[in-house]
């Protein structure tokens, strides 16, 4: 094919943080194909050392302005983990909240305002609100509830202050659960105009595949998010513990995040990677919306997950409706504000793993005996979706050179959005020379 292609996505937009698309051909020989992550590297790992175990979950929640609820909860864990704190199945429960509520707002945000003008043939969600206004009313109504709720168990809805070692410093009353119970329950209906949405625009979704392995949590009990045992879809289930041994991080030379591999060269995280791994323990009416947009196990097209994230809101909805009734049937034990468990500090080393909505992440911390932080490490799912990405674009380009080159470029760039990558925290790495 003599075709001549020169794209350079420059700061892609819609996504979080800075990356480019760079491809090039030259007489239809593809010479550049590249996945670039250009954003400044962050150094929280840095930033924790030599600090009290009480402040971390605080700074480790400014990794990320859209998973601080899932950073916070990684930093708790790997901190009760490693000094033996143990929390209430009531604490348990809401931390379970929390996160169902954070996912929920995410994944509204990503699909609703970034991918669905991709779907419709617009550059933003700034013309739907004048061709499509109710459409656009609803994806609000989800995300405002979505934000109200993930207020109310974390105390604001970006960087929690009420999650705390060892459990929370303030929980919600039973009005507040039997309202937001209420509320939850009169979303379906906006949840399935969604889904209906979105099935009348799947045509617009690539048809495209390139099978790859999938990690996330993984639990005998439940659909994975707060907890559970790390599972690959190669290799099956491994401990938390030993998650070092599954991302083997790596440095290339366009990106300033570190790429990560397990069985093969690349993995993927994220809605897709828990649905295929977790299909047969979502909720009853979020397998029907997943049936509903064609989505079942096991499904290696990666546009796909923008659609695995509706059935995860779905999920959301549902599963928290569960656990406020279980807590409403229990008795929800009282608690004054403010409150600080009894903490033994010792030394020790432990790891927390959560499911965040780009993916699983993991938390591990080493203290002193003086609860002083000696050494840390914390690995993002973006993090672990770079190589996966950057596989796919170089399956997807030749696949796709007899379309346009602004085809081509629109098509990348879904590609891209379709992880929704949370590029800043995910940089690591910076390669610095030192000249004499």
């Amino acid at each position: 094919m003599n075709k001549d292609i020169d794209i350079n996505v420059e700061y892609l937009t819609r996504v979080e943080g800075h990356g480019n698309i760079v491809v090039n051909t030259s007489n239809g020989n593809i010479e550049t194909c590249e996945w670039q992550v250009v954003e400044a590297p962050r150094y929280f790992e840095s930033l924790v050392v030599g600090r009290n175990w009480k402040e971390l979950h605080h700074i480790t929640s400014r990794i990320c302005g859209i998973c601080s609820i899932g950073h916070t909860l990684a930093s708790l864990k790997a901190t009760e983990d490693a000094m033996g704190i143990k929390i209430s199945k009531q604490d348990e429960l809401l931390r379970k909240l929390a996160l169902h509520g954070e996912n929920m707002q995410s994944h509204v945000l990503h699909v609703g305002y970034l991918v669905l003008p991709d779907l419709m043939s617009v550059g933003s969600v700034i013309p739907l609100a004048s061709s499509h206004p109710e459409e656009v009313k609803t994806v609000i109504r989800l995300h405002r509830l979505a934000n109200e709720m993930s207020k109310m168990m974390a105390g604001r809805t970006t960087h929690p202050q009420r999650l705390i070692p060892g459990g929370f410093s303030k929980i919600p009353t039973v009005e507040e659960l039997e309202d937001l119970k209420k509320r939850l329950a009169a979303s379906v209906e906006d949840l399935n105009t969604v889904a209906d949405l979105l099935a009348q625009l799947a045509p617009g979704i690539p048809d495209f595949t390139r099978e790859t392995e999938f990690i996330s949590l993984k639990s005998d009990d439940e659909y994975a998010l707060y907890d559970g045992y790390d599972f690959s879809s190669d290799t099956g289930k491994s401990d938390v513990h030993d998650y070092l041994d599954i991302t083997n991080e790596y440095e290339v030379p366009q990106s300033t995040a570190k790429y990560t591999k397990n069985n093969r060269e690349s993995y993927m995280v994220g809605a897709l990677a828990r649905l295929n791994n977790n299909y047969e323990q979502l909720t009853p009416l979020a397998k029907k919306v997943s049936e509903k947009l064609g989505l079942k196990p096991m499904n290696f097209n990666p546009y796909m997950n923008s659609v695995a994230q509706v059935v995860e809101i779905v999920h959301s909805v549902e599963d928290s409706i569960a656990i406020i009734d279980e807590l409403l049937d229990k008795g929800l034990k009282p608690q004054k504000n403010f409150h600080r468990p009894d903490v033994k500090v010792k030394a020790g080393t432990g790891v927390g793993a959560v499911e965040v909505p780009r993916g699983i992440l993991f938390h591990e911390y080493t203290y002193d005996d003086n609860g002083v932080c000696t050494k840390a490490n914390c690995i993002i799912p973006t993090n672990q979706n770079h190589a996966n990405i950057q596989l796919d674009m170089e399956k997807l380009v030749p696949e796709i050179l007899d379309k346009t080159e602004k085809e081509i470029e629109l098509t990348l760039e879904m590609l891209v959005r379709a992880y929704d990558p949370c590029i800043s925290c995910s940089t690591h790495y910076v390669d610095v020379k030192f000249v004499e």
